[in-house]
């Protein structure tokens, strides 16, 4: 058995950065990925690139936000929330970016 290297995460890192990057074409997402692991790769590349840690946001800033990568913009909010990356508050006024 042989233990991670800082090299051997690094590469995992890359690789699923551009696993990432590969979904997008002119800076929009080309198609939500079907296969779970690819999309929590990029559900967890959303939450990074469009959420700062402690914000605040309404439900219309984060549509917006979303709007920007993809139309289906509910759809990338449910799975940003049903995946933990997102939380609500109980009425759906104020989501925040999950640590």
């Amino acid at each position: 058995m042989s233990e991670n290297t800082a090299s051997d995460t690094s590469e995992n890192i890359t690789s699923g950065s551009r696993a990432v990057t590969g979904l997008f074409s002119h800076g929009r997402l080309t198609a939500i990925p079907r296969k779970a692991t690819r999309r929590e790769q990029l559900l967890v590349h959303l939450k990074e690139t469009l959420f700062e840690p402690g914000r605040q946001y309404t439900e219309r800033e984060v549509n917006e936000a979303l709007l920007t990568v993809h139309d289906d913009f509910p759809a990338l909010r449910r799975y940003l929330i049903t995946a933990g990356l997102l939380t609500r508050t109980r009425d759906g006024a104020s989501y925040q970016r999950a640590a």
